[in-house]
Parts: C-alpha cells; sequence; structure tokens
C-alpha cells in the first residue's frame, strides 16, 4: 500500500503581509501532479489544514475543491485537524464524507478507533489522534495521571489497544522531543508541549505534522512530512517534498521523496544597493518573482530604497541593514561634563554611540553650519 504523507498546508496563511493562496493553489496542483505519476492508494494531511481556526472563504475554497480532485482519483484520504485548526470545523460533515473515502477527525472523544484498509498483505489500521492538550484527555481519563503532553499522548495511545501483529498507521499532530523547529511555528514557552518519541513504538509508520522542516524523530518511520511550501525566511535553504510511504508486509517499510517546485521561493541575498542593483542589471537575475529578504551592507541609508529596489525585485518581503550602525549596541547614559564640551561635540559623542563610526568631515562641517544658525537664533 503506498501512501502519501502531506501536513500543514496553512491555506490561507499571510507571510510577511503577503497572501500566500496562489502560492498554495499551485503546489495543490502540484502534488495532485505527483498523485498522478505516483499513484498512491492513500493521502495522509497530518494536520493544520488552514492557518487559522476561522478560515477565510477563500481557503475553504481552495481546500474543497483539493478534496474534490482527490476524492475524483479513488483516493482513500485521512485529514486530522491540528493547532491552527477547529477541530470542530475540521470534524463537520465526517460521516457524509466517509462515503466517499474521506475521513476526517472527529472532535477528541476519548475513543480512537481505527479504520482499517486491506492490501495484498492484509490489513492496515489508520489511527487519526488530532492535535489534542492533556487537559483534553484528563476529561476523558480522570483517574489517569495527565500532566504533560507526553501523559496525554501514552493515556490515548493505550486505549486504543493496538493489535501490533498487524500493521498500525497513527496520524497525529504534535511535537515530538528532538524535532528541529522553524520560525513560522507556534512555540510553547519552557518545551512544555514535548512528546517523546517512546510514546509511538508500536506503530508501524507515523505520520505526524506541526513541524515545518521534513524529517524523522528518532526512528525513519516516524516522521514530519513538512509544509509544502516554506513559510519563513528561516527554511530558505531547505527545499521541501512530498513523502510517500510504501508500507509493505509486517516491518517492511520503504521511503521515498518526491521535490516540490514553487511558484515562488523564498531568497536571501546581500550586498551594497549598488552591487545587488548594478548585478542585476549586467548580469540579469532569476529573482524578480521570488520573495525576498534583502540585506543591505551600505553604511548610509538609501533614501526610499524600497520603492527603488522593487523595480527590480517586485516582491521583497523584508528589507534590514547589517553595518557597523546595526551592529553597534550601546547604552547611553547621562554625561556628566555637559558643560565641558561643545554642541557639535555633544552631537559627535550621540552619533558615534547611535552608528558605530564618526561622523564625516562633511556631517561635521554641515552639523557645526545647522548648530550654529540655532545658536544664533536665525
Amino acid at each position: 500500500m503506498k501512501i502519501m504523507h502531506l501536513s500543514d498546508l496553512h491555506l490561507g496563511k499571510r507571510v510577511n503581509e503577503f497572501s500566500m493562496l496562489e502560492d498554495q493553489e499551485y503546489i495543490l496542483t502540484k502534488i495532485i501532479n505527483i498523485i498522478d505519476e505516483q499513484k498512491p492508494q492513500v493521502v495522509i494531511i497530518a494536520g493544520d489544514v488552514y492557518d487559522k481556526s476561522v478560515p477565510s472563504a477563500e481557503a475553504v475554497e481552495l481546500f474543497d475543491d483539493f478534496l474534490v480532485r482527490l476524492s475524483a482519483r479513488n483516493l482513500k484520504v485521512f485529514v486530522i485537524s491540528g493547532n491552527h485548526d477547529s477541530a470542530e470545523r475540521i470534524a463537520f460533515g465526517g460521516r457524509l464524507m466517509d462515503k466517499s473515502g474521506i475521513y476526517m477527525s472527529p472532535v477528541f472523544n476519548g475513543k480512537v478507533d481505527p479504520i482499517t484498509l486491506k492490501d495484498e498483505f492484509g490489513d492496515v489500521n489508520f489511527y487519526m489522534l488530532p492535535f489534542v492538550k492533556p487537559s483534553n484527555v484528563r476529561r476523558f481519563y480522570p483517574d489517569n495521571e495527565i500532566e504533560s503532553y507526553t501523559d496525554a499522548l501514552k493515556v490515548s495511545v493505550d486505549n486504543m489497544n493496538i493489535d501490533v501483529s498487524k500493521r498500525n498507521v497513527l496520524i497525529t499532530h504534535q511535537f515530538v522531543t528532538g524535532a528541529l523547529r522553524s520560525e513560522s511555528e507556534e512555540i510553547s514557552v519552557g518545551g512544555a508541549d514535548n512528546v517523546d518519541v517512546s510514546v509511538f513504538e508500536n506503530f508501524d509508520y507515523v505520520a505526524l505534522g506541526h513541524i515545518h522542516r521534513a524529517q524523522k524523530c528518532g526512528s525513519e518511520n516516524i516522521r514530519y512530512s513538512g509544509t509544502p511550501l516554506k513559510y519563513s525566511f528561516s527554511e530558505a535553504n531547505n527545499n521541501k517534498t512530498v513523502t510517500l510511504v510504501d508500507v509493505n508486509e509486517k516491518g517492511n517499510i520503504e521511503l521515498s521523496f518526491c521535490p516540490l517546485v514553487p511558484k515562488r521561493d523564498l531568497i536571501e541575498i546581500k550586498g551594497t544597493y549598488n552591487e545587488l542593483t548594478l548585478k542585476s542589471f549586467y548580469e540579469g537575475t532569476s529573482y524578480t518573482e521570488d520573495y525576498m529578504h534583502i540585506t543591505l551592507t551600505d553604511e548610509d541609508d538609501i533614501p526610499d530604497v524600497l520603492t527603488k529596489l522593487r523595480v527590480i525585485y517586485k516582491n521583497i518581503m523584508k528589507l534590514d541593514y547589517d553595518n557597523l550602525r546595526t551592529r553597534h549596541s550601546v547604552e547611553i547614559s547621562g554625561a556628566s561634563d555637559v558643560k565641558s564640551k561643545t554642541p557639535l561635540e555633544h552631537f559627535g559623542e550621540f552619533y558615534e554611540m547611535q552608528n558605530g563610526q564618526c561622523m564625516s568631515d562633511d556631517q561635521v562641517s554641515f552639523m557645526a553650519h545647522i548648530i550654529e544658525e540655532i545658536w544664533e537664533g536665525r
């Protein structure tokens, strides 16, 4: 049985105030193309379908279209809610959708029954465990000591009564201890949301959602698929993929990965204003449509620089400076010798503390002229 593992679509997301809907529509079509090529029998979406618990109409329409295209290919589709989703909204209409082979996780009620599919090797049990907090699980198991996320997941899994002689797949949305995070994820203070990987030892494959970088967690068979798109510049150097899982006979799992090429990438470049503009002019650039983080190394701010750079780089998401001023950090305290220094000397010291360098001769001359005019009351 071939499974495609997806997660964290975050439909409707905005990155640095740029809507990603067009990019998301594009990448979902690329995923459909991969499905047509690879012919999986099952598609898993392991939570965070939407970026908000109350998604926009456009985001809902986009997901509806994606589900329709999946259903048209006679696939079995498993969708759970993540921490960004409303569990109730994801669950809505689930019993009707079951008849189309699309299984939406119900709101957690303390009991997770498997959905069993068959292939030439026998049964494969799929367990859908949406994002839960200790308080969600404690409500249904008041006699158990549930203080941590690990406790909550362990109690939930123990009550699944797993038949370890069969092949079992868990779909869940949690932060497994040791996973590498990205800037676009919600981070719990102090790592309180950590789940120990040992909780999952009885499953043949664990399809995880929540972390945006594709990675394994302890075992090759406990994996995050990652987001299909980059949602922060901390992921600029990561390549996105679709995870394909071949579940053969018991104990035999094969993994493969198909690359996902976005409509627009997230790119970081650095240099002086002249370097970034002249290089583009003489050599051309492939970044004209990509989302850009530009770091300028000029010591002086360039007037109206964002407007000027957007002539070349249309989709600048982030612009900052890396120079003596931005790298210099000082604490400005009250001066004890105010009367012994001239106004120009005071201003020069202030300028140096703020910018990490002394004023140029032209700047000194200009400020001397300004101070003189003010001093004379002009």
